[in-house]
């Protein structure tokens, strides 16, 4: 069984392996666990996905509203997340908002792309990417991983 965190309600969830975990809804608010569009969160949200997602990695895009490879990566990013859930959660956090968080991250310049599997971080990147290098570089580290 793979562990998840709720989008809507930050409850955690369990999900079963395969097909059927993309149809996995939330025990608590009834939502649907995967909807195939990165979830934004907060700092302390991020860490709650980050202890309490098991079984899948997690792929956070650090980015800012006035930054302009941002905004043009950021419909790439959802592209990407149609294709690689429900084995890979997608989170977006806004550095302006939660400047600890990015620092914490050594987030040096954006958008940066952080892949965490395990709880820790296997692989980062910054820059723009298209939804196909998104894609191949999360899969490519995943397998370098060992995830």
């Amino acid at each position: 069984m793979r562990q998840f965190v709720c989008p809507a309600c930050a409850a955690v969830n369990r999900a079963a392996e395969g097909k059927d975990a993309a149809a996995a809804k939330c025990g608590r608010c009834g939502e649907r666990i995967f909807t195939g569009k990165p979830v934004e969160v907060t700092g302390a949200q991020f860490e709650a996905h980050r202890r309490s997602t098991h079984g899948a990695a997690l792929l956070l895009d650090v980015w800012a509203p006035w930054c302009g490879p941002c905004r043009a990566m950021a419909p790439q990013f959802a592209a990407a997340a149609q294709r690689l859930e429900p084995e890979v959660r997608l989170l977006k956090l806004n550095s302006d908002q939660d400047q600890n968080t990015a620092a914490a991250l050594g987030v040096s310049g954006i958008p940066a792309l952080f892949l965490i599997a395990g709880g820790r971080v296997v692989a980062r990147h910054a820059g723009l990417m298209s939804a196909e290098q998104i894609i191949a570089w999360t899969r490519q580290h995943l397998a370098a991983a060992g995830a």
